[in-house]
């Protein structure tokens, strides 16, 4: 998510006549009892679990997100929600904005790492990391302190850029976390994934904003990312980059999909499950009780996703009926 948007630009995007998703036919959103946004899936054996957080924005206000919740699913079809697994409270040095975060499995653990605000000792965004021994939780501070901050990265122009978490372990066991808005971070993980070990890289791609997602398939590394040509676009879209390694060089290979409908922002996640490929997004189309879609108060969506032969991901058209349309 961004900062950068206006409170104008916030009753633009609500009054522009966000549908009610539980009234028409389908699979989008999937989640339909609350606003979620940020889904970051992981697969584990034959299920997959969708970390997402909890938008509760009310009226005219930007974000107001204080929890992150999972869901799973063995079907794709029917979503099983699990509660919340934290909140922004269980962070101490935590002040507030439960953002986006993504759940990774390694030495028998689960590790989320996830964007909140820092206490006034270490201002502006930070990266926490909390552990579990289920992928439900429950998930406990894994540090007692930050491991980003936004004194690491002291390149940005805003106080916002440590945000957006992505963790992907290499083949060779390795773990890597890339991050950022404006401009993208990627640093290695030491073994007790608890720390940065080493030095933090800038690999920032063309339009790159926020919301980077890594993952690897065959021999290429991908970097897909919520981007904004600021010259032609007025909501963001996604974008990705591909890679030999996780140390580059990244080529940038164009858009993947456009905006989400009503929606400045928007935030990918894949995930390849029982054979098929994955790509999570959220718009701003659900509407629950008198609230609408807005800035904040988002809706996931999912979407097939294809590759063609030399590995570049083939479009994806971002539908209401997902991936319960019968040409999927």
């Amino acid at each position: 998510m961004t900062m950068s948007r206006t409170i104008a630009s916030l009753l633009l995007l609500a009054a522009s006549g966000a549908a009610l998703a539980a009234d028409r036919p389908g699979s989008n959103p999937i989640i339909r009892d609350r606003f979620t946004a940020d889904p970051a899936p992981l697969v584990v054996g034959d299920r997959l679990y969708l970390y997402v957080g909890h938008d509760e924005a009310q009226r005219d206000e930007m974000f107001n997100m204080r929890e992150w919740l999972v869901y799973s699913t063995t079907d794709m079809k029917s979503w099983t929600p699990h509660g919340p697994i934290m909140n922004v409270k269980d962070f101490k040095w935590a002040n507030k904005d439960a953002w986006a975060s993504q759940v990774v499995r390694k030495n028998g653990k689960y590790w989320f790492y996830a964007a909140v605000e820092h206490d006034n000792s270490h201002p502006g965004k930070a990266i926490a990391v909390a552990v579990a021994d289920t992928p439900t939780g429950p998930f406990v501070d894994a540090k007692g302190s930050a491991l980003i901050t936004n004194e690491m990265t002291p390149k940005g122009t805003h106080s916002w850029e440590d945000i957006d978490p992505t963790v992907l372990t290499d083949d060779d066991g390795t773990t890597w976390i890339a991050w950022g808005n404006r401009q993208c971070y990627i640093a290695r993980l030491k073994p007790n994934m608890i720390e940065i070990d080493g030095p933090i890289t800038e690999i920032t791609p063309p339009h790159f904003e926020e919301g980077p997602w890594l993952h690897k398939r065959g021999k290429l590394y991908y970097l897909t990312y919520a981007s904004l040509d600021r010259t032609t676009q007025r909501d963001e879209h996604i974008s990705y980059a591909t890679a030999p390694s996780l140390k580059g060089p990244w080529t940038y290979r164009g858009l993947l999909t456009g905006s989400g409908k009503y929606s400045f922002t928007i935030h990918p996640g894949i995930a390849e499950f029982k054979g098929k490929s994955y790509l999570f997004l959220h718009n701003a189309t659900l509407a629950i009780g008198d609230q609408s879609g807005a800035i904040g108060r988002r809706a996931v969506t999912v979407e097939r996703l294809y590759y063609n032969p030399d590995g570049t991901m083939k479009p994806v058209v971002q539908t209401d009926a997902g991936v319960t349309a019968s040409a999927r």
